[in-house]
């Protein structure tokens, strides 16, 4: 745990200092409630181990790191005003306890930082920017041009959830100087966890309880959302049993790497294993 412990103090005390210093004040207290309350810190993780398991330095890594947390939360304000969720990590949304338009500008100032962060670096701009517009494809799909069979689904998981954690691994091989073949492999993987990570979303949306996960459920349902559950004729274990299959696809990408920390590797294998049966 010590080795997790580490790195997770590298993100949080560096998205900590980035928030710190925005301003004016009223926009640092919303982007501070957004960024700071709560949340696994997947994404930075996946970029510190990918620059690890690549032959870098975690602290080469931590900017872009956080920089994908921050997009991350950004795009989690825009989620729940969508879907009118007023709760998000176990306490008040943005929107909830600010007003629609303060959690809008929140958004926008978290896009901000992060990009400020990636721009001394234009191979992470471009790898930033190539998932923004995919993520923003998977919102359009999502609300305008609903999937109607699993393949369509698993497009709309890829953009929605995989694009962002690809870019995470792949800044992270970028931040150790990977050659091309690395950085993809790397990319591979982590799109493939993050699917994982949306079916599984999906599956809890419909079958966990709210106060255990964090978050309203049933959401999907209400909103007649695009969720693997109704998009598809899968059973939520039917589902779990795809999303395995994603997990180990993304497996077999790692192993297309000749990685030099197998400690860093060993925690993406776990990953990747623990994305299909986790409970929040």
């Amino acid at each position: 745990m010590e080795f997790l412990e580490r790195r997770q103090s590298l993100i949080e005390d560096r998205l900590t200092a980035v928030i710190d210093g925005v301003e004016p004040a009223e926009l640092e207290d919303e982007v501070r409630h957004v960024a700071l309350s709560g949340g696994k810190r997947v994404r930075p993780m996946v970029t510190l181990l990918a620059c690890e398991a690549a032959s870098g330095e975690a602290e080469d890594a931590v900017d872009f790191g956080v920089g994908v947390e921050l997009v991350h939360n950004a795009s989690l304000v825009v989620d729940d005003i969508i879907d009118r969720s007023d709760v998000r990590r176990g306490v008040d949304s943005a929107w909830a306890k600010y007003g629609y338009g303060p959690a809008i500008i929140s958004s926008d100032g978290l896009l901000g930082e992060a990009f400020d962060l990636f721009s001394p670096n234009p191979q992470a701009m471009q790898i930033v920017a190539e998932a923004m517009v995919e993520l923003g494809e998977g919102e359009a799909t999502e609300l305008v041009a609903k999937p109607e069979s699993e393949s369509e689904y698993m497009e709309l998981a890829r953009r929605k959830t995989g694009a962002l954690f690809r870019a995470a691994a792949e800044l992270g091989a970028v931040a150790a100087d990977a050659d091309a073949f690395t950085v993809e492999a790397f990319g591979e993987y982590a799109e493939r966890v993050g699917v994982a990570f949306q079916i599984r979303d999906d599956v809890l949306d419909a079958t966990a309880d709210a106060e255990e996960l964090g978050k309203p459920t049933g959401l999907d349902a209400e909103m007649d959302r695009p969720s693997v559950v109704q998009v598809t004729d899968l059973t939520p274990d039917g589902a779990n049993e795809r999303a395995r299959h994603e997990a180990d696809q993304a497996l077999a990408a790692l192993e297309r790497v000749d990685t030099t920390d197998t400690q860093a590797e060993e925690y993406l294998r776990d990953l990747a294993k623990f994305v299909v049966v986790r409970e929040r």
